[in-house]
């Protein structure tokens, strides 16, 4: 008889969830993911590079599907080589999926028709419709114009799975008026639709005479977020933050060619993600004191990039021809030769930052990616990715459960995709299911013995230890 197949451990926690091996998933579901986080961040797993694949087009990754040729082929990245699930006939140019999004079903709410309790992918076309399409079979559920005045090319969430924000591309005029040195007053537009059914909000006009010399902006729970060339990042809100906010403009101390960006965090503790080159600030939002009317922001925790402080900064530098230069020019804090973020995204599932850092060294750049308890903003652990990191060209990462997905840009618009898995020591992902499960039983004897307090229990109550860790 031969070697029996090990079982893949993620696999395992979702069908336990399910109900496979216990009589109430969700009694279980805590420990799942418990255990999981830890197998992840021990110091044995490794993320082992599974697959890769390369393409024409651009590749994009939704919850465990990969999508192909502006996501007409949709690939499962579950398995450990790559399985189809559809592919949707060819289309012309002009009506290719730009940008999309992963629509779930709402729990507890009565939805119309049978196919609206499935996932489905809202999509955005070169020719301003707006798609709802079935994530498993590619059938097109829903459609709507958009506008025929601008080209809308992005799409984010408003509100998650419910308010989803449709930006256009940037209004850059006509080659003419740019000569003649006319100004288009109109940067972009963005429009807000409810999802399922699709029913339009409104339409908001990013204008440089109302906003000033405004660079981008965008819409993220209600809140518009407007951004500088300077760094300066402002935030309206047509309900509270116009009219009753401290410190609702944001700077990010960095001298860059990129900028920096800010949204709110994705999850739902009303945080907010600043993100520079070599810093990552997670800010909040906090009632003022004796006045419960105005909120102000402030840190929550920094995160800060590994670089080696210069000791010569200070030490008077001479020219060849025995002048002493007086003032020196630091580099860029986006400079390649120095560790910068990259990417920060947040796994919400393990309740874990993942940050993405990159260094040019020699001519080839190396990156890592990193995780961040939430809460904290502790490192938990740092993996390396082997391929090179061409910081000229675009690159996405994901880090979904016991997955991490590397999605690059190359010259000539090839596009590369690299698939990294969880890899586990038997005997340490042993220690951690017993470990996990002993911590969850201990959990659950204290809860009982909580519910009959007793007069020991009253005094000890009374003698608890505040929680010694720090926030940084």
């Amino acid at each position: 008889m031969g070697p029996t197949r090990k079982p893949n451990v993620c696999r395992q926690l979702s069908r336990r969830a399910l109900g496979f091996f216990s009589r109430d998933a969700g009694v279980v579901q805590r420990t799942n993911l418990g255990i999981l986080r830890a197998l992840v961040c021990q110091e044995s797993t490794k993320f082992k590079n599974v697959w890769t694949t390369h393409s024409k087009s651009p590749i994009a990754y939704e919850r465990g599907r990969i999508y192909f040729d502006n996501y007409r082929c949709c690939v499962s990245s579950v398995a450990s080589e790559p399985r189809k699930l559809y592919e949707m006939p060819k289309c012309s140019k002009s009506e290719k999926i730009e940008d999309a999004l992963l629509w779930e079903c709402p729990v507890g709410e009565i939805l119309p028709n049978p196919s609206d309790y499935k996932s489905s992918l809202i999509a955005l076309t070169a020719h301003n419709w707006l798609f709802r399409i079935s994530a498993t079979t590619g059938k097109v559920l829903e459609k709507i114009y958009l506008a025929s005045y601008c080209k809308f090319r992005y799409l984010s969430w408003d509100t998650p799975q419910e308010v989803i924000a449709v930006k256009s591309a940037q209004n850059k005029g006509s080659v003419l008026a740019r000569q003649a040195g006319i100004q288009q007053p109109v940067l972009l537009y963005l429009a807000v639709f409810h999802v399922l059914p699709f029913s339009l909000i409104g339409i908001l006009e990013i204008n440089k005479k109302i906003f000033g010399n405004v660079t981008d902006a965008t819409l993220s729970h209600g809140i518009l977020i407007v951004m500088y060339s300077s760094g300066l990042v402002r935030l309206y809100s047509f309900q509270a933050i116009t009219e009753q906010a401290k410190n609702g403009i944001q700077e990010m101390e960095c001298c860059s060619l990129e900028s920096d960006w800010i949204y709110f965090h994705p999850d739902a503790s009303g945080r907010i993600i600043h993100v520079g080159p070599n810093q990552v600030k997670v800010l909040k939002l906090n009632e003022v004191e004796n006045n419960s009317a105005q909120h102000q922001i402030s840190e929550d925790f920094v995160i800060l990039a590994n670089r080696e402080k210069n000791n010569n900064e200070n030490l008077p530098v001479v020219t060849a021809s025995g002048r002493v230069v007086k003032k020196n020019f630091n580099l860029l804090d986006d400079d390649p030769e120095q560790e910068t973020f990259k990417i920060v995204d947040y796994e919400d599932e393990l309740d874990l930052l993942s940050v993405v850092a990159v260094t040019q060294i020699d001519a080839e750049g190396k990156a890592h990616l990193d995780f961040h308890c939430n809460e904290y903003g502790t490192l938990l652990k740092s993996i390396p990715l082997v391929e090179s990191w061409d910081v000229t060209y675009s690159h996405e990462v994901y880090f979904d459960r016991d997955l991490v997905l590397h999605i690059e840009q190359k010259p000539s618009r090839v596009f590369s995709c690299y698939v990294y898995q969880m890899v586990c020591d038997p005997a340490e992902e042993e220690t951690t299911n017993r470990s996990c499960e002993k911590e969850e039983r201990q959990r659950e004897g204290s809860g009982r013995e909580r519910s009959r307090p007793s007069t020991e229990q009253g005094a000890r109550r009374g003698t608890q230890s505040q929680d010694p860790r720090i926030m940084t």
